[in-house]
């Protein structure tokens, strides 16, 4: 707080290098953390390991610090966006989104073949059930013959 009083002008050095990730993770529709997923990978090559996950959430979140990466990367972004080059819809920017994905084709359609498949299968296993039992005892399950029972005296 002494360092804001101090150097008022320190907190917006920090928040601009802040809304650069903060719009390009607006310009993708992803989070600011996701953003920083993606810029480790781009500059990295390989998903941002666990040991340093919490360390750079720690580092972006309460101390505003952003990697020189991710700067790299949404500059990057941004200056795609305004030239028309990037699609934000594009898998690689949703790679760490679980429930992102194309909706399914003819959802009704599906779900109406998949209850009929469901019809198809109970009635097929009663009607040979049906056929199996000789003389039925009974017409539900365990679907024993009358021969099977012991006989009564």
């Amino acid at each position: 707080m002494l360092e804001t009083l101090l150097r008022p002008d320190h907190d917006d050095e920090e928040m601009k290098e802040r809304l650069v990730v903060i719009e390009a993770a607006n310009q993708l529709q992803v989070g600011e953390f996701q953003l920083l997923q993606l810029a480790y990978r781009e500059w990295h090559g390989e998903d941002l390991p666990e040991a340093l996950v919490s360390k750079i959430f720690t580092d972006y979140m309460l101390r505003s610090e952003v990697p020189h990466w991710a700067r790299h990367y949404a500059r990057m972004i941004v200056s795609g966006c305004e030239h028309g080059d990037i699609d934000m819809n594009a898998h690689r920017y949703h790679r760490y989104d679980h429930d992102y994905g194309s909706p399914l084709r003819y959802p009704v359609r599906r779900f109406c073949l998949a209850v009929a498949s469901l019809i198809v299968f109970l009635g097929g296993s009663i009607l040979i059930a049906n056929i199996a039992a000789v003389n039925p005892a009974s017409m539900f399950p365990p679907y024993l013959d009358v021969n099977d029972l012991p006989k009564q005296k």
